[in-house]
């Protein structure tokens, strides 16, 4: 990793701060997910009438998701107007640790709304934290830096979901719920401390300019992302890699846990989940350790854009030819250890040749609502298909679909790897 000496003090301090934040969202979801599972594998969750699956009712809590995060994006984009880096930190580390906190006493005894209310939350805190974070770094280095930076930043990221899934899978019976709330109030605590002490970090590090043609579009904050974002086709690029991906990676989801609640009952739906997630992290931590830095610096941000949709490609093949349970599990794996290592690098770096307007608002109507947007799609596929294809044997059909959009996501990865480099050397 071709680090500077003047860049390594923030480098470690962002990672860190990554390595913290994925720590929490590593622990909290397999808690919330479990919890949502376990609470409907028995009798479902009766709506209007039908009865949904557990895994049903949690594709029908992906598309309430899509509500939450147009409220985040609002949220997100007005406070960033005057709040940047480590602020905007400040503000949603104490929501966080607030809503912790209230959660350590409602989980007591499970029921449909603090269930319900426990499986957004923790979708919250992955939206807002990373959504914060990647927006304090874009905004804290140069293009050439990101290449060079990115590999041991994300690699920060990489070992949190590491440390936070082989910690609770091996103490997930010895700590409640109550408990591990309390943990990731006290992680978020020392997240806000990193980033205080990232944020004091910054004039030792050259940080790039705002291009001299950024729009710094000021309007309503409900829209204001979204008119960056359909004034670029750089950026739509990003939102169809972005909004495939969450298409995509629902489908995978929903296979993946079809065939866990499919051929598990009971505990062991939540002992598998834990053990599945431990087994990615562990795997994209190598991947984030060998390759990552290795291919975004010697092959570009192109190539490095390909790499999570070969392995899905895979992946997907191998589960339409044998619907297993570890055949869906390691479905899982091709999908999550390739996306929080090399791709989420690769997809974070695109942005940081861009205006402090685009890092802001346009990133984070990409992230929170084009996210949830394509996630509440997903589920419409999904939840149309497991009407009509109620078991494993026709489960497996969903991999077509894949195979198809991911033709569309490798076009939209080439162009925006393309674009990047000419971004590149005109910051250069």
């Amino acid at each position: 990793m071709d680090i500077r000496r003047e860049e390594l003090p923030l480098a470690l301090l962002m990672f860190g701060y990554f390595f913290l934040v994925i720590t929490t969202f590593w622990i909290l979801k397999p808690l919330k997910k479990g919890l949502f599972i376990e609470f409907y594998d028995e009798q479902g969750f009766a709506l209007l009438g039908t009865t949904f699956s557990a895994p049903q009712a949690e594709l029908l809590a992906k598309i309430l998701n899509m509500v939450v995060a147009f409220i985040a994006v609002v949220v997100f984009s007005y406070l960033s107007r005057n709040l940047r880096r480590q602020q905007l930190t400040f503000v949603f580390a104490a929501f966080f640790i607030v809503c912790c906190l209230a959660f350590s006493r409602w989980l007591d005894v499970p029921g449909d709304a603090n269930v319900w209310s426990f499986y957004l939350f923790g979708d919250l805190y992955s939206t807002l934290m990373v959504a914060t974070f990647f927006a304090f770094l874009n905004d804290s280095v140069t293009p050439d830096a990101a290449k060079r930076l990115y590999g041991l930043i994300g690699l920060g990221g990489v070992c949190g979901g590491v440390f936070g899934t082989s910690v609770l899978s091996a103490n997930v019976a010895l700590l409640s719920n109550t408990d591990w709330l309390w943990v990731c109030s006290a992680i978020t605590v020392i997240i806000a401390a990193v980033a205080w002490a990232a944020g004091r970090q910054l004039h030792t590090i050259a940080t790039p300019a705002p291009p001299a043609a950024a729009s710094q579009v000021q309007g309503n904050a409900a829209t204001e992302g979204a008119r960056l974002v359909f004034s670029s086709r750089y950026l739509l690029s990003i939102v169809a890699i972005v909004g495939l991906y969450e298409i995509i990676s629902t489908i995978i989801d929903f296979q993946f846990t079809f065939t866990v609640a499919h051929y598990l009952d009971g505990p062991d739906i939540g002992r598998h989940f834990a053990l599945v997630f431990s087994i990615t992290n562990w795997i994209s931590l190598l991947v984030q350790l060998f390759l990552t830095g290795f291919i975004m610096t010697r092959f570009g941000m192109a190539v490095a854009l390909l790499v999570l949709p070969f392995t899905i490609a895979m992946g997907s093949s191998a589960f339409l030819l044998f619907p297993a349970l570890w055949v869906g599990s390691l479905l899982s794996t091709a999908d999550n250890a390739f996306s929080y290592s090399i791709n989420q690098s690769a997809k974070e770096a695109l942005y940081v040749p861009t205006s402090p307007a685009e890092k802001y608002r346009a990133k984070a109507f990409i992230d929170m609502f084009v996210q949830r947007f394509a996630k509440a799609i997903a589920v419409l596929i999904s939840l149309g298909i497991t009407f009509a294809v109620t078991d494993m044997s026709g489960l497996r059909y969903l991999g077509v679909i894949t195979l198809v959009l991911l033709v569309v996501w490798v076009i939209a990865a080439r162009y925006a790897g393309s674009q990047f480099a000419q971004l590149e050397k005109g910051a250069d």
